[in-house]
């Protein structure tokens, strides 16, 4: 058995300490974890984790159907803000109706703010809620059945602004910074289906039950080793970077840096893959460049590192404390270990100004 925070909740699971078995062979879902018994995070963000994972199972079936293939090769005609290999296509657009459609049923969410649309779109009057998301990360590498992801995060609505009119409110409240979430998560659609998420106190990872269709808590209160010993980055790019990325990287995979081992390089160039390895093992997770969207990937996946015992950064400044000014904003991120995030910014000049327009 393991004890859950301070809450007193008490989780009997075959996979708490991954060795025995609870007395009861007991298991807990996320709605036991967040609801009464549990947490109790309030009925109405109980409602809203209700309908976000129904959304993400929704999403889980559709990327591994076998008619996703001929989906991934239409040519979307929907308006985006992307455009080349960014553009959206037809598996991120139905990702982000099927969210879409689950945040306005559940009468809970004000505005929704995706990385799939120009604008943020205002659901409910009087919905508690604002939720920012990236509803299918890595969707350009499903025909290669590489893991991909959703990734969102929750603001309570900032009723100072009720009286300004729909677009600016629901702009402004798609605005906030990272260290107000309430609550954030991704999902993992890989070998299981895993929705990792933060509601202010740990950090907690639930897996799929298909027989049953419940996210069941199999790691509970993760903790992000101090230091890893891998680094997950692009190297490809090595010679657009900057010189204090090189030399960090150079250093660490010689064995050469404050932890003497050398590191191992793991990248599958899908960050919400590459960031749960990084959750599970330690080390850095790393997009030097100004790629990253801050709404809607860089401070969800901060939050959840930080709830995990490490930092999320740009190069420089810590991610949660960054005020977003655009709506589609870019920037580096640097996700990770917090003794290896440390030496890392101790190189100083690890953002990457250089961008050739990358074709893969």
């Amino acid at each position: 058995m393991a004890s859950l925070g301070g809450s007193g909740f008490v989780v009997r699971s075959q996979v708490v300490d991954g060795s025995s078995i609870g007395v009861d062979n007991g298991i807990c879902t996320l709605n036991e974890y967040v609801g009464k018994g549990g947490i109790d995070v309030g009925d109405d963000l109980v409602v809203l984790l209700d309908h976000i994972q129904y959304a993400c199972k929704r999403i889980a079936a559709l990327v591994a159907s076998p008619f996703n293939s001929s989906l991934g090769k239409q040519t979307s005609l929907a308006g985006n803000n992307g455009s080349g290999r960014d553009a959206p296509k037809p598996l991120d657009i139905i990702s982000n109706e099927i969210i879409l459609s689950s945040l306005r049923n559940s009468g809970k969410v004000a505005v929704m703010a995706s990385e799939e649309d120009d604008a943020p779109i205002w659901l409910t009057d009087g919905g508690p809620f604002v939720v920012v998301t990236d509803p299918l990360d890595g969707s350009r590498n499903i025909d290669a059945s590489i893991p991909t992801g959703t990734i969102f995060g929750i603001y309570n609505r900032l009723v100072e602004l009720d009286d300004l009119p729909k677009e600016e409110k629901a702009l402004l409240n798609s605005l906030q910074t990272g260290a107000r979430l309430v609550a954030a998560g991704y999902v993992l659609y890989s070998s299981a289906t895993i929705l990792c998420a933060s509601f202010g106190s740990g950090t907690h990872a639930f897996t799929l039950d298909h027989s049953t269709g419940d996210f069941i808590l199999t790691h509970p209160s993760i903790k992000i080793p101090s230091r890893g010993q891998i680094y997950s980055v692009n190297d490809a790019r090595y010679f657009d970077w900057p010189e204090g990325l090189r030399r960090y990287i150079d250093t660490v995979r010689q064995g050469k840096g404050r932890y003497p081992k050398k590191y191992s390089a793991r990248y599958i160039c899908s960050l919400v893959a590459d960031l749960h390895r990084t959750l599970m093992y330690g080390g850095v997770a790393m997009n030097p460049r100004d790629h990253l969207r801050i709404v809607y990937e860089g401070n969800p996946l901060s939050f959840l590192v930080e709830q995990a015992g490490g930092r999320g950064s740009d190069g420089k400044n810590r991610i949660l404390s960054i005020q977003p000014v655009e709506l589609h904003q870019r920037l580096p991120l640097f996700l990770g270990s917090l003794e290896d995030m440390e030496e890392l910014e101790s190189y100083g000049d690890v953002q990457q100004k250089v961008n050739p327009g990358y074709e893969v």
